[in-house]
């Protein structure tokens, strides 16, 4: 089975910018997308043979997440369960026989760290949530999860110590999570290998390849030695994030 996730930073503007020629080339079971800025009525896109997921914020043109799948899910959950952090459309779980699906948009800390009390809060309230799906089936958690955890992760480490999503609270809480029974796949994978999935749009960053590694695919441990392959799709344009998958 084939994943894919990609923050499309506008899935309007996406869909003008190559989306449905890259979803129907990469013809995966599952396609995550996040920071669809949109409602779903807003979009025609009902690809065939998919079943089609959105989670949309109040907010109109902010957030969102959506799911389409070619496998019908047992059930379906928007959210997490926690009123205060279910407004901004940021989950999705879909439940198999054999797993749990959760695609995540985490929210940003933002300039100055001005949000970090809020992310950290949704941090131990998602880790939390997780950690209950695992305790019923394996998870595959996917999304732009807004961190690099470590200094691989992203070109320029030592000036982003205190920027949002290199943060040192932010990178404990993604060590926290993976140390409650969870793997990062690439870098399971891929100890040594440098690439990044977001490059701002100023200064050229992306032609120079001044990135960030934000986007993941988390597993389960149990999980881990199903997933064939763990990849990022960098020379994939349309967004200021490019596509990560696995293989199962």
């Amino acid at each position: 089975m084939k994943f894919i996730s990609w923050n499309v930073n506008g899935f309007r503007a996406c869909l003008e910018k190559g989306f449905t020629e890259f979803f129907k080339s990469q013809d995966a079971d599952f396609f995550c997308i996040q920071e669809t800025k949109m409602q779903p009525e807003q979009a025609d896109f009902s690809p065939e043979g998919y079943y089609c997921y959105w989670n949309s914020a109040q907010k109109k043109g902010y957030s969102g997440t959506a799911v389409f799948t070619k496998h019908q899910p047992i059930s379906v959950f928007y959210g997490i369960g926690i009123p205060e952090h279910d407004t901004e459309g940021r989950a999705i779980t879909l439940e198999y026989e054999d797993f749990y699906l959760l695609c995540v948009y985490t929210p940003n800390a933002q300039k100055e760290l001005a949000r970090l009390d809020y992310r950290t809060a949704w941090e131990d309230a998602l880790r939390e949530y997780i950690i209950g799906l695992d305790k019923n089936k394996p998870v595959i958690y996917c999304g732009d999860l807004n961190v690099a955890h470590n200094e691989i992760d992203l070109k320029n480490p030592k000036t982003n110590r205190f920027s949002a999503g290199f943060s040192d609270e932010e990178r404990a809480k993604f060590t926290e999570l993976l140390d409650s029974g969870f793997r990062d796949t690439f870098r399971t994978l891929y100890p040594d290998t440098v690439k990044y999935s977001w490059w701002s749009y100023m200064y050229h960053a992306r032609e120079k390849n001044v990135g960030w590694r934000i986007d993941y695919f988390v597993v389960s441990e149990r999980l881990m030695s199903k997933v064939k392959d763990s990849f990022i799709l960098n020379e994939v344009m349309g967004s200021d994030h490019c596509p990560v998958g696995i293989e199962l």
